[in-house]
């Protein structure tokens, strides 16, 4: 069967592969959409650390159910359209050992760790195969991306007391708006430098913008917050300045989200950690209950389904769509590949 392959640093090309194997406790899915995800731009352009060549990429996965294995508990249909969570879980670990296994030290992302969903079909665990009744293909692509931002608003423990900002308006930072504000019902500040992101950050829920290339990202927040600061700052970006940023503007006893990594080492005025008494918190990957906060959302219709997707493109045309993606990273929220078309 084809499918495309990040064989090594700018090259992603299409390839043969075995069939997949199958045991009786998976569920044999037929691809129909994938989403790129930031990690697969990151190991196409040979910054991703955690990756190995060649990688099959996707984990953003709209799939139909080909055939269930036999030890799979009822439940599940031939033909049905569903989603994939996409991580692995050791339960021996001390992350799992306390109940947070999106974080697990040992977990494989499809298209990251282990070749991802850019393929034909896919054998999953049965356990990780997500059923949405009622959600297209497109928004089941949608799911696992808007999830990452949901847990980061859980992770920052949102509430609708709370004033959140949110710096990037990529889909992470999109997903982490719709968690806070759609979600939990927070007022949401959204920061970007890009206005026609910060305009989609808007139709996801934020109740203020800030273009902080054209304006003064602490007064516009001081002015926001009658000179107190968010309650709860997110980070979506992974530059140095918007960590120090975050740490900056926060306010005092309020709480610090990090779902981007700094691509080099960050200084802080660390003064703050202490007086303002802040929780800096990392946030990794998302768990089954975002997973069915978004597909609530979803189906709700609250969510900018459409505005969201920046392009959808054939399955052939996956390496091109990456090229172009890579070329100019700024016009892009999300890219959809359409590995089967069907109606």
């Amino acid at each position: 069967m084809k499918a495309f392959t990040i064989a090594e640093p700018e090259v992603l090309c299409c390839v043969e592969i075995p069939e997949p194997t199958t045991s009786p406790a998976d569920v044999l899915l037929k691809v129909r959409r994938i989403g790129y995800c930031g990690s697969d731009l990151n190991t196409f352009r040979g910054g991703n650390p955690v990756v190995s060549y060649p990688r099959i990429p996707g984990h953003e996965i709209a799939a139909e159910v080909l055939s269930i294995g036999s030890d799979v508990p009822a439940g599940f249909a031939v033909g049905e359209t569903v989603t994939v969570f996409p991580y692995t879980q050791c339960g021996e670990c001390s992350a799992c050992l306390v109940g947070r296994p999106n974080c697990c030290k040992f977990n494989q992302t499809l298209g990251v760790q282990r070749d991802g969903a850019l393929t034909e079909t896919i054998a999953v665990p049965w356990r990780n195969v997500i059923q949405a009744p009622g959600l297209s293909v497109v928004e089941l692509a949608l799911v696992e991306p808007l999830s990452v931002g949901f847990h980061a608003a859980e992770r920052g423990r949102v509430t609708a007391d709370d004033t959140v900002c949110v710096i990037g308006c990529g889909m992470i930072g999109l997903g982490a708006i719709a968690g806070a504000a759609l979600n939990a019902g927070a007022r949401v500040i959204a920061v970007d430098v890009a206005d026609n992101k910060l305009v989609l950050a808007t139709k996801a829920g934020a109740s203020h913008t800030v273009n902080s290339a054209n304006e003064d990202l602490h007064t516009r927040l001081m002015e926001l917050t009658g000179g107190h600061g968010p309650d709860v700052m997110i980070e979506a970006v992974g530059m140095d300045t918007t960590f120090r940023a975050c740490i900056d503007e926060v306010c005092f006893a309020g709480r610090v989200v990090y779902i981007g990594y700094a691509k080099r080492p960050v200084s802080y005025e660390t003064k703050y950690f202490v007086m303002k008494e802040i929780d800096i918190l990392g946030s990794r990957n998302a768990t089954r209950e975002n997973f069915q906060s978004v597909i609530e959302t979803l189906r709700s219709g609250r969510y900018p389904v459409q505005g969201t997707i920046t392009q959808s493109v054939p399955f052939a045309e996956a390496g091109k769509a990456m090229q172009r993606w890579a070329n100019d990273p700024s016009r892009v929220t999300k890219i959809q590949i359409e590995v089967d078309a069907k109606a």
